[in-house]
């Protein structure tokens, strides 16, 4: 099965939206080059660049499933665009905790939050969704924070 096919079957069985690809091309006729966006919702889970359409979609359904192979848990907060996002505030951890450090999941959950909060993006926005995917991972995990 190709990769986008797999995409498609992985995020049914997750039971989220398809995905849809937003393909722009760039270059002259003669060397075209093409850049494929795959969006979940409203939300860019993976993007890939090639020298064909077909090309660039591949690779970001690579990209794509490679995020979701990073944890099964990572799509779970693909949100719909109407459900408000909790605060950090709003998170359940005292004041003096620290939450524990795993940095292979932490460069993940900045990788997703990276490309789901797009590129108009700040970097506090960016911040804020990886913190937050972070502690529901770790939560998940059963992995809450330590005291001081």
């Amino acid at each position: 099965m190709s990769a986008k096919g797999e995409l498609i079957n992985r995020l049914r069985h997750l039971g989220l939206d398809a995905p849809h690809f937003d393909v722009q091309q760039d270059g002259p006729a003669h060397d075209p080059h093409f850049r494929a966006d795959i969006r979940v919702g409203s939300q860019i889970l993976a993007s890939g660049e090639g020298r064909t359409k077909r090309d660039a979609e591949r690779v970001a359904s690579e990209a794509a499933l490679d995020v979701l192979d990073a944890d099964e848990r990572v799509a779970a907060p693909l949100l719909p665009d109407d459900e408000p996002e909790e605060s950090l505030d709003e998170l359940d951890a005292p004041a003096d905790a620290v939450w524990p450090i795993y940095a292979d999941v932490l460069a993940s959950a900045l990788q997703v939050a990276h490309k789901r909060t797009g590129k108009n993006a700040s970097l506090d926005d960016v911040r804020d969704a990886a913190a937050r995917l972070y502690a529901d991972l770790l939560t998940d995990l059963g992995h809450g924070p330590e005291r001081r």
